[in-house]
């Protein structure tokens, strides 16, 4: 539970992919098994209902029972959701009310379609804010146009005192750094692997990013290392193990991902609603990169 502390916002955010059965119903049980196993590999925080999850191919009472089942199976781990999804500002409010009712610990809120006037943005991610009590991270969610807000509006935001990160997905530095350049007490996060040690070095406060929903300890290890122990070699040793990591999964993501949790013990499909899927080499691939990181422990 978060208590208000600023650094309680930083550290790695996993995100939390969506097992689907064969009929592309939602696996809860599986997803619970999941939750736990998250959890368990080093995670500060945990993210339900995200651009991994599918969200946008998920029900309103979908999105609220996975965040339930997260709540439920994540053995003290702080869990946030995303939390305006739905088209219209009544519908928004109400998804804000009902999500929150699940007992997630924060709500995340993306920029949508007005993400590209700041005076707009702040002052509809403002007054939504109003219909909750739980801190908000922000997230630029590329499902949507217009998804990238300025440095400018961020700060705006973070002076309210109601939002304490965003997940920046511009995959530049500029993007970033102007973000980190006004973050005050609160984290901005990185979503870009090939950038991520760079931003640690800028400024950056946490990771949210694909490979988390499959791999999360090997960024609890680098973050350790870097923020923790500030051991630059070893962070930058374990960076490049995550390098390995984001290629072996960027092609049939998120099936990708699906795949290496499935290899892990989880029992997933590579079913997705979004439509990625994986082809007999691409499979074989995948299995040649989880026997090399079991060889080494990575994964």
């Amino acid at each position: 539970m978060f208590t208000g502390k600023a650094e309680e916002f930083r550290g790695v955010y996993a995100l939390l992919l969506t097992p689907f059965n064969e009929d592309r119903s939602i696996n809860y049980d599986t997803y619970a098994q999941y939750v736990e196993f998250q959890a368990a590999r080093g995670a500060h925080h945990l993210f339900s209902v995200c651009g991994s999850s599918e969200m946008t191919c998920l029900t309103l009472d979908e999105r609220i029972k996975c965040a339930e089942t997260a709540v439920k199976h994540a053995n003290g781990v702080e869990i946030v959701a995303t939390a305006n999804l739905e088209p219209t500002w009544k519908e928004q409010v109400e998804e804000v009310k009902r999500m929150e009712q699940t007992g997630v610990d924060g709500l995340v809120f993306v920029a949508r379609d007005y993400g590209n006037c700041d005076k707009r943005i702040v002052e509809n991610l403002s007054e939504l804010a109003g219909y909750t009590n739980l801190p908000i991270i922000l997230y630029e969610f590329p499902g949507f146009d217009h998804c990238h807000m300025s440095g400018k509006a961020y700060g705006e935001l973070v002076k309210t005192g109601r939002f304490h990160g965003i997940k920046d997905t511009t995959c530049t530095m500029d993007g970033i750094k102007d973000k980190i350049a006004v973050q005050g007490d609160s984290a901005a996060l990185q979503a870009n692997i090939p950038l991520l040690l760079d931003a640690y070095d800028a400024g950056a406060r946490g990771v949210c990013a694909t490979p988390t929903s499959c791999g999360v300890n090997l960024f609890r290890k680098m973050y350790d290392e870097y923020f923790v122990e500030k051991d630059m070699k070893k962070a930058r040793e374990t960076f490049n193990e995550i390098i390995l990591l984001d290629c072996a999964i960027d092609s049939g993501f998120n099936a990708s991902a699906k795949f290496l949790v499935q290899l892990q013990g989880i029992p997933f499909t590579t079913v997705t609603r979004a439509g990625a899927t994986l082809n007999a080499p691409r499979i074989r691939s995948l299995r040649a990169f989880y026997e090399y990181a079991k060889d080494h422990e990575l994964l």
